[in-house]
């Protein structure tokens, strides 16, 4: 039972990522999926959601109009487009499923 995230990097502002993350051990289309972050010296934070069928998703205020998260049941794997990237967007990101969590992909955003 795993989440492997993918696709974090280095980017300069107003640049973009797509973050992956493909799911193994379980059923997924059963679960809502999230994504979420942690800026260096902060706490984790929730970034977006979508249900286990994709059909609802919400975001937090910070990245609403920037971010899309998506997910393809039929190869178990949630993804997170990030658009209009900022400085602070850099941190840590994790995709989790009820109770179970990835390692995490860094992104930066720096010139």
């Amino acid at each position: 039972v795993q989440l492997v995230e993918s696709g974090g990097g280095l980017v300069q502002p107003g640049g973009s990522l797509r973050l992956s993350c493909a799911a193994s051990g379980f059923t997924f289309s059963r679960y809502t999926m999230s994504w979420y972050r942690q800026p260096p010296g902060k706490e984790r934070e929730l970034v977006a959601t979508i249900t286990s069928g994709g059909g609802s998703t919400n975001y937090a205020d910070s990245v609403k109009g920037r971010f899309t998260i998506s997910r393809d049941n039929a190869k178990n794997t949630v993804y997170l487009q990030m658009n209009s990237l900022k400085p602070e967007d850099t941190a840590v990101y994790y995709c989790v499923a009820p109770v179970l969590w990835g390692q995490g992909t860094q992104v930066t955003v720096s010139s």
